[in-house]
């Protein structure tokens, strides 16, 4: 989508740094992309070459106008700023990948400012400004797709600590006599990535997620499984909006099923109206607003912020 835009105004870059595929953009927000494009993650070096190809490019087409560029990332990475180790993706299991610098080559290859954090906590970041969670200052985006990821903002800003979120590897309950499947996380085996993204759904079942039929006994384990996730969630960070993006959850059937179940699970003990009434429920557990352009948004999202806090 084009528009009109004076070529003295600030535009963003934006790279949603995906383990399967990079997706690069220039604009200021969701009804102003001016360029993208996407190409599959390879070698860190070529990769990243094709990233700053594209930027080069758009910068030369716009007469420099881009002033930052935001990453958001597939992780684990470092997103602290005094750390000499930000901008890393680190502990990986993606081959090649890890301790990489990847803002810090951007960062040297464009000589701009870069904004860094991890792919969902920059969905979260572009839910919050343009999406599902405008008006809210507490709030979860959960991931369910070739991995499980989560990010949020408590108090209005994104969650960060000693490292960032790691939603998708807390331990869930796992019955082994009704899911015999051992999980297929290389760290942990049955968290609830290991449990519940797309791998482990068609290595359960022995195919693809989106050819299993709405009736098929994985989609209610599935829903139990996310299920029990997010009732951790709401009693751990008390998010006044749940959003679930990813793959998996174009099967819009498991939206009924975890409304129905995180209920359930709570039992009563969570007295607040989204979880007491269903019809606040279906405004409180949701998909994003923003589709599968919640990444990328992100990213722009994070150079806005960049350009707001130049890097040293």
């Amino acid at each position: 989508m084009t528009h009109p835009f004076p070529s003295d105004s600030a535009l963003y870059g934006g790279i949603e740094a995906g383990g399967t595929k990079f997706v690069c953009a220039v604009g200021t927000g969701p009804d102003d992309l001016r360029a993208e494009v996407r190409f599959p993650t390879t070698t860190p070096q070529e990769t990243i070459r094709r990233a700053l190809d594209f930027f080069r490019d758009q910068q030369d087409r716009l007469g420099g106008a881009i002033c930052a560029v935001g990453i958001a990332s597939f992780g684990p990475v470092d997103p602290n700023p005094a750390s000499p180790t930000f901008g890393y993706i680190t502990s990986t299991p993606k081959i090649g990948w890890r301790n990489v610098d990847l803002a810090g080559e951007i960062r040297q290859g464009l000589n701009l400012p870069v904004g860094f954090d991890t792919d969902v906590n920059g969905a979260a970041l572009a839910e919050g400004l343009w999406g599902a969670a405008q008006g809210l200052d507490t709030f979860i985006y959960l991931t369910v797709g070739t991995g499980i990821g989560g990010g949020g903002m408590v108090g209005g800003r994104l969650i960060h600590g000693l490292l960032h979120p790691e939603m998708g590897h807390i331990r869930i309950p796992h019955d082994r006599q009704a899911d015999p499947f051992e999980g297929c996380c290389p760290y942990h085996g049955d968290c609830l990535e290991g449990l519940a993204c797309g791998p482990a759904i068609a290595a359960r079942w022995g195919t693809r997620p989106e050819d299993l039929p709405p009736d098929h006994p994985a989609w209610a384990l599935e829903a139990h499984y996310l299920a029990l996730a997010l009732a951790n969630f709401v009693c751990t960070l008390s998010p006044q909006r749940i959003i679930l993006g990813g793959g998996v959850m174009r099967q819009h059937h498991l939206f009924p099923r975890i409304r129905a179940e995180v209920p359930e699970l709570l039992n009563g003990y969570i007295q607040a109206r989204p979880i007491l009434d269903k019809e606040e429920m279906q405004k409180y557990i949701v998909p994003p607003a923003l589709g599968a352009r919640a990444g990328v948004l992100g990213a722009i999202a994070l150079a806005r912020q960049a350009a707001d806090r130049p890097n040293p």
